[in-house]
């Protein structure tokens, strides 16, 4: 497996009322995942805030985007990280055993491996439990604190996690990414997840994205790949400027909540974000949309 294209880290959807699991609005999200034509959805990430799941609520989750996105194009990448290692065990066998194209893991971000040796044990115990699909490492330093060396741990992981296939490179340095393009060879496939830099990661030869912002704006994306194919570099930087006001504005109003708002808008509603994440109030949001409209976001995102 190798991840092509724009994958969306989708949003767990929640009740507006209740706040517990909404699966039911997953066909919706899957609807418009295909209008946005991205190649596939990485579920139950940091956007689908899976450390504010419950083992079952994930597991529901998993099965229901499995299901529903089974005879479309999108590959389906499940995310299986915790702090707890027979969690994430459990997880992963999930899965696997429901067809997951690839699993994926953070690291644990309380009690945090000390050293890339350390990182190999827990990625190839939490690996093992899916012993033939493939598996992507998550580094997000910002998240999690742990600021490995991703390069040190792909030139030496291959032999203990022999299903790693690569990384979700959440992580805006650069010159690493460019080691672990290189790292054992080059074999590995390093999946860029910084979406305000993806025309910089494109020029250091990135082929694959996984990012939040590819739940509602991929055509800005998607022009700004085909004008970096196409040589024209100031189309491309007019496009990744147009994702940084995007995510500006949206973190402005605490990314989080704004996200999910703007999914009720395209009319994927995913309901509020669990606590501690802030909710948007109505006058909030329509504040929010109105700036959207300013920023001429809706018109972005006609293809």
């Amino acid at each position: 497996m190798g991840i092509s294209g724009l994958v969306a880290a989708v949003h767990s959807p929640f009740a507006a009322d209740s706040g517990e699991l909404n699966a039911d609005a997953v066909s919706a999200q899957l609807e418009l995942m295909i209008r946005q034509r991205v190649a596939g959805v990485f579920v139950c990430g940091s956007t689908g805030e899976s450390h504010s799941l419950s083992v079952e609520e994930r597991q529901q989750l998993a099965e229901e985007w499995l299901r529903q996105a089974k005879g479309t194009p999108l590959q389906v990448i499940i995310h299986v990280g915790g702090n707890c290692l027979r969690d994430s065990e459990r997880l992963s066998a999930h899965a696997a055993r429901h067809g997951a194209a690839a699993i994926s893991a953070q690291a644990p971000s309380y009690y945090k491996p000390g050293s890339v040796d350390d990182l190999i044990r827990w990625c190839s115990t939490v690996a093992a439990s899916a012993p033939d699909t493939p598996f992507y490492f998550y580094d997000i330093p910002s998240m999690t604190g742990v600021s490995l060396s991703m390069p040190e741990f792909l030139e030496r992981a291959g032999e203990s996690v022999p299903t790693l296939t690569g990384l979700k490179f959440t992580n805006p340095d650069l010159m690493s990414f460019q080691l672990c393009q290189r790292a054992a060879g080059g074999k590995y496939d390093i999946a860029f997840g910084v979406d305000e830099m993806l025309l910089a990661a494109l020029a250091m030869g990135a082929v694959g994205a996984v990012g939040s912002t590819y739940n509602f704006a991929a055509p800005i994306y998607h022009r700004l790949t085909e004008a970096w194919k196409q040589g024209d570099l100031e189309t491309a930087r007019k496009e990744q400027f147009r994702s940084v006001q995007l995510i500006r504005l949206l973190a402005s109003r605490g990314y989080v909540a704004a996200a999910r708002e703007v999914m009720e808008f395209l009319g994927a509603p995913v309901g509020p974000a669990r606590q501690p994440h802030r909710v948007l109030t109505p006058r909030q949001s329509s504040e929010l949309r109105a700036e959207l409209e300013a920023l001429g976001f809706f018109d972005w995102i006609t293809d």
